[in-house]
């Protein structure tokens, strides 16, 4: 139970923070045990993260481009896709209210209107 509570109020590190952090033990004003002490994190973690980032870095300097989404970029691509499906379902029932006016199968406004409402 104990686990489980320190699990839950655990400090989740932004990205940002962790290259900050990872940067400053590059630049080795302090030792790594002492930027860890003030940061509040594990010496493992700390090595853990720099070697992501340096292997991120080696990758980007190889030309892999390719790159995970941040939550940001997927919320407006998804936001995106339902503005898009709302403007696809828009379009089809103009479509099948065109034909139907065509085959003069109810062609009036007050049914246009009756199946816009539906």
């Amino acid at each position: 139970m104990v686990k489980d509570i320190r699990r839950a109020t655990r400090k989740q590190y932004s990205a940002e923070e962790k290259i900050r952090i990872v940067l400053e033990g590059l630049r080795g004003e302090d030792n790594i045990a002492e930027l860890c002490r003030r940061e509040g994190i594990a010496q493992g973690v700390y090595y853990k993260w720099s070697k992501d980032f340096m292997e991120a870095g080696k990758r980007r300097l190889a030309g892999d481009t390719a790159r995970s989404a941040n939550t940001y970029e997927v919320r407006e691509l998804r936001r995106e896709a339902r503005d898009l499906k709302e403007v696809v379902a828009e379009q089809i029932l103009e479509m099948r209210l065109l034909k139907k006016s065509m085959i003069g199968d109810g062609g009036d406004e007050n049914e246009i209107s009756r199946l816009r409402k539906a």
